[in-house]
C-alpha cells in the first residue's frame, strides 16, 4: 500500500490530463456540479458480481479500508505540500455529495460505461473549475485504476486525516430543525472544552425522531453522546414510571 501511495502522490503533483472521444457523451441523470454541470439521464442496470468473484469477510474489508487510507492519506499529503489543505477539504465534500447519488455513482463504477465517458466527465467537471487540479487529477487516478469503488471510503479516511492533521474534532448534531449557526457556535465551543481539541468542525443531520432538542456525537468514531432530545427525556420518566413507551401526539 506504501507503493500506491508513493505512486499516487507523484501522479497528482502534474497537471490535470484531459481526454477527448468521438464517441457519445452518456452522463447521470440531472447530475449538477456547483451550478456549471447538467447532464441528460442514464439508466444503467448493474448486474451483481458472483460469489466467486466478491472477496467476502474480514479480510476484504481490511484490503478495502487498507488501500482507501493510502488513497487519503496520498491526497492529503500533496494538499499538505501545496498549502490547499482546507481547500481540499472543500473538494472533498463536494465529491461527497455528488457520489452520493447512486446515478452518479453507478456511472462510474458500472463495467458497461467505457473509460473514454467516465474521463470526459471528469474532464468537464475540470473546465468547470469546481474542484482543483490535483482534485482532478485524483479522480482521474481512481478511474485509470479501476479503484473510483473506493471513493466513498476514501472520503472517510481522508476526513480522519484531515482532522488529525489539523487537530480538529468532529461533532455530529442531530435535531429535528436545522439549528441556527449561534446555537451550532455555542455547541462547538463546548465539544471544544470537553476535548481540548484546537478545533471543532460540525455536521448537522435531520433527524425527526428525536421530537424536539438535539444530540451531539463526538470523539473516536463519534462514540460519545449528548442527549438533549425530548425523546431520550420522554424515555427517562417512562423508565423511571416503568410504563414502557409514552405515546406522543401528532
Amino acid at each position: 500500500m506504501a507503493a500506491v501511495a508513493a505512486a499516487t502522490t507523484t501522479n497528482l503533483q502534474k497537471p490535470p490530463a484531459i481526454f477527448h472521444s468521438r464517441s457519445p457523451r452518456i452522463y447521470p441523470a440531472n447530475l449538477s456540479f456547483s451550478g456549471g454541470l447538467r447532464l441528460p439521464k442514464l439508466n444503467i442496470k448493474i448486474k451483481s458480481k458472483s460469489k466467486s468473484h466478491q472477496k467476502g469477510g474480514c479480510a476484504g474489508a481490511k484490503m478495502a479500508d487498507s488501500a482507501a487510507g493510502s488513497y487519503a492519506s496520498a491526497l492529503a499529503e500533496v494538499a499538505s505540500s501545496n498549502g490547499t489543505l482546507d481547500a481540499t477539504s472543500s473538494d472533498v465534500e463536494k465529491i461527497d455529495k455528488l457520489f452520493s447519488d447512486d446515478s452518479v455513482f453507478n456511472f462510474f463504477t458500472s463495467p458497461i460505461v467505457s473509460l473514454d465517458q467516465k474521463r470526459e466527465l471528469i474532464d468537464d467537471i475540470t473546465s468547470s473549475g469546481s474542484l482543483q487540479p490535483h482534485v482532478c487529477n485524483f479522480l482521474n487516478i481512481l478511474i485509470e485504476s479501476k479503484r473510483i469503488d473506493l471513493i466513498k471510503e476514501i472520503v472517510k479516511e481522508f476526513e480522519i486525516v484531515y482532522n488529525k492533521l489539523t487537530e480538529t474534532e468532529m461533532a455530529i448534531v442531530s435535531s429535528v430543525v436545522q439549528l441556527e449557526k449561534q446555537h451550532l457556535a455555542q455547541i462547538a465551543k463546548q465539544v471544544q472544552k470537553l476535548t481540548g481539541a484546537r478545533n471543532v468542525r460540525i455536521k448537522t443531520v435531520i433527524d425527526e425522531s428525536l421530537v424536539a432538542g438535539f444530540t451531539i456525537r463526538y470523539g473516536n468514531a463519534q462514540s460519545k453522546l449528548i442527549d438533549m432530545s425530548v425523546k431520550k427525556q420522554l424515555e427517562d420518566i417512562a423508565a423511571e414510571l416503568e410504563i414502557g413507551d409514552i405515546p406522543i401526539a401528532v
